[in-house]
């Protein structure tokens, strides 16, 4: 069985957005997103996604990364391949979004809590993530960042 996740890469002046949260039973640092449903394309899964989480809207630049390589699910209860979509996208409305500076600032933890952070993108490291593909798009994003 397949799981299917589309993520957005939002990059506004050096920083990239982040959403920590709570899921899973566990604390995790990923980029906004999340499950494609039946019967839904990939950029309007991650635009009704991103709405959801951030109450902004988005435009879909292009592809960014697509998993390349075998991910099994370690967290859900049933055993799943993991395919990850990025998009590279942009804001279309004012960013209202309040983020904060520090990691998992959560009020209460309970399952599906959710904060937003922004990261330097000159020094983003893949060990800020916590979930493997999302791992390897920062290590991507960095070395691109600093080799243009």
């Amino acid at each position: 069985m397949f799981n299917i996740r589309i993520y957005g890469i939002l990059i506004e002046k050096d920083r990239l957005l982040v959403t920590d949260e709570f899921r899973l039973g566990m604390q995790m640092t990923k980029f906004p997103g999340g499950g494609l449903e039946f019967g839904e394309g990939t950029i309007d899964c991650l635009k009704r996604e991103w709405k959801e989480e951030t109450g902004f809207n988005i435009e879909i630049l292009y592809h960014y990364y697509t998993t390349d390589f075998f991910q099994p699910s370690y967290h859900l209860p049933e055993s799943q391949q993991i395919i990850n979509i990025y998009y590279l996208v942009k804001a279309i409305e004012k960013i209202s979004l309040l983020a904060t500076n520090k990691k998992f600032d959560f009020t209460e933890l309970k399952d599906g809590v959710q904060t937003f952070r922004w990261l330097d993108l000159a020094t983003v490291s893949r060990d800020e993530f916590t979930l493997p593909i999302d791992k390897v798009v920062a290590e991507k994003l960095r070395f691109e960042y600093n080799n243009t």
